[in-house]
């Protein structure tokens, strides 16, 4: 079976990822002030997402059952396009992500979820008033983590965690999409980051465990967007009169 690059998960440090985040928002507070320039704009939708997980569990890579998460995703992007066949964007989004998990040789599930703060930086080819393609690399910070467990259809345990130690401190994904010229929008996005930290130790009966160190699970989706890099400033550009047509 083929398996995609991962990249080793990096040990989570809630303070420092909260000081990222601060100064993300920052620089995208920033990049928005340049909005005023014509060939700049922002752009904003929502996300309907499919997503799966490529997983290894100690050799076993069955079990994985699609997870649907329409809410809560936001995606805030500002544009910048060179020309009616060239732009760039980057943005700044949340998103709901995960995946479900039924454990081989058991009547166990798992899911899995996380919101994350995205920054993507990407490439637009094509039309950018009717059909293009666009793909690029996004770096998702985690903010919340939440796993639930159901045992026989019933659920036996959950838990809810801010900024979880279970994570990587963030996660580094690539896309790759196509914008229609209804505005319908489909895109394919791919964590190269494995979804756990695998170093994560909790006391068990009072024996130290390590519960994802041979858990490997890396997450894939595909989404519905709807007026994702809609832009009607373009080919609308202010007019801006003549003195003789004012005075």
């Amino acid at each position: 079976m083929h398996r995609f690059t991962v990249i080793q998960n990096q040990k989570p440090n809630p303070t420092t990822m909260k000081r990222n985040l601060i100064t993300l928002l920052i620089v995208f507070s920033a990049f928005a002030g340049f909005s005023q320039n014509s060939q700049w704009y922002s752009t904003s939708a929502g996300e309907i997402v499919f997503s799966f997980a490529s997983i290894d569990n100690k050799g076993n890579e069955s079990g994985n059952i699609m997870r649907f998460s329409p809410v809560f995703n936001f995606q805030n992007l500002l544009n910048y396009d060179a020309s009616q066949h060239l732009g760039f964007f980057t943005g700044l989004n949340i998103r709901n992500v995960g995946f479900i998990y039924d454990v081989p040789n058991s009547d166990t599930r798992k899911k899995f979820r996380s919101y994350n703060l995205g920054i993507p930086v990407g490439l637009k080819l094509g039309n950018m008033q009717g059909n293009f393609l666009y793909g690029g690399f996004e770096i998702e910070f985690p903010f919340n983590y939440k796993e639930k467990t159901f045992v026989n259809e019933k659920k036996t345990d959950k838990f809810n965690v801010w900024f979880s130690k279970r994570q990587p401190a963030y996660y580094q994904t690539v896309m790759l999409g196509i914008q229609f010229k209804n505005g319908t929008n489909i895109k394919f996005k791919y964590y190269l980051t494995g979804f756990f930290n695998k170093n994560f130790t909790e006391t068990i009966n009072n024996v130290q465990v390590k519960p994802y160190e041979d858990f490997d699970a890396n997450v894939f989706y595909v989404s519905l967007n709807y007026n994702l890099f809609k832009n009607d400033k373009f080919n609308n550009p202010v007019k801006v009169k003549n003195v003789s047509e004012v005075y």
